[in-house]
């Protein structure tokens, strides 16, 4: 069965998004991440213009859930079981084949074995069941956010990720490449290397570099002194900016100011690491593309940056300094589902 990823830019007829429902691992974050996945949910549903069917993982969750969205039209809350939020990575990846949408479903170990929570496994057979897709489960194993999509048959991803030993041992490029042509309709494969540094999911590229319109892609640039991803920046940029796509076309690389430094976890020695916070991961809507800010004046250009990259959608920045405790952002906890 020959099968098309729609670009995230086309049309759809609902966004997934989940929302933090588990004190256990979000702590003393816990209310301010609901309070910014709330605040995503109604830029979504509003300027958005989606249909939000936002998934909670505990009956307590969904209780917090409806206690801040109050009767926020056209967000629905979906009372499922996840071990948490990354619903791009657990999720099915929704696909257009002879028959109408189908949803491909992956094996999920937890980023490698980091993070291995109950019911994650799950995730994509109840998204799926829920929009009325067809299931098809792939042996290999694959997160949503290790990839990017331009609609046409090119799809953008790492080696750092997708060739790690801690996902499919033993895989070769012309290995991963047959299973994304198999699974994701993929004609043509674009490989980065390193992605962020201190990203628990190796890599993922929708930290990195994401497609904006077809043969356009977005690629930070580093702001400020300090920067830890710069060396990854430039690389990328580099790298993409000698390809081509499926279609033939020379890439177009647009660069997009990086938050800088953002301070992560505390090393316990006195100092702290940086967190991997990303303007990539922002996420388009309908009618609008959300942006995480994590610091104010890097935010507001990478909102101007986007704005000339989205001139019929709403560029709109929030908050995400809570989110990105967990390890991501908007993108991250999202999942389209293609009209």
């Amino acid at each position: 069965m020959t099968v098309t990823v729609p670009a995230e830019w086309a049309p759809h007829r609902a966004m997934w998004l989940g929302f933090p429902s588990h004190a256990e691992l979000w702590e003393d974050d816990l209310p301010a991440a609901q309070a910014e996945v709330a605040a995503l949910a109604r830029a979504l549903a509003g300027p958005g213009g989606e249909r939000v069917r936002l998934m909670t993982g505990t009956p307590e969750g969904a209780d917090e859930a409806r206690r801040l969205l109050g009767q926020a039209a056209e967000v629905e809350i979906v009372t499922g079981a996840f071990g948490d939020i990354w619903l791009r990575d657990t999720g099915p990846i929704f696909a257009r084949g002879p028959q109408g949408l189908v949803a491909q479903g992956f094996r999920f170990n937890g980023w490698g074995g980091k993070y291995q929570l109950p019911h994650d496994d799950t995730v994509a057979g109840q998204i799926a069941a829920a929009a009325g897709a067809p299931l098809n489960e792939f042996g290999f194993i694959l997160e949503g956010g290790a990839l990017d999509h331009d609609g046409e048959g090119t799809v953008l991803t790492t080696d750092q990720c997708l060739l790690n030993s801690n996902r499919n041992r033993g895989w070769s490029q012309a290995d991963a490449e047959a299973a994304l042509a198999q699974a994701l309709g993929a004609t043509k494969v674009l490989w980065l290397g390193e992605g962020l540094a201190n990203d628990h999911t190796d890599g993922h590229v929708d930290n990195l570099a994401r497609f904006v319109a077809p043969g356009v892609v977005a690629c930070p640039v580093a702001y400020g002194r300090g920067d830890p991803n710069a060396r990854a920046y430039d690389d990328a940029a580099s790298r993409l900016a000698g390809m081509t796509d499926a279609a033939g076309r020379k890439l177009q690389v647009m660069r997009i100011p990086s938050p800088g430094w953002i301070d992560g976890p505390n090393t316990g020695k006195g100092g702290r690491k940086a967190a991997p916070a990303s303007h990539m991961n922002f996420l388009i809507a309908n009618s609008a593309v959300i942006v995480p800010i994590y610091a104010e004046t890097p935010g507001a250009f990478a909102v101007q940056a986007l704005e000339h990259l989205f001139p019929g959608r709403q560029v709109i920045g929030l908050p995400s300094r809570a989110i990105l405790t967990g390890g991501g952002s908007f993108h991250c906890i999202t999942q389209q589902e293609p009209a």
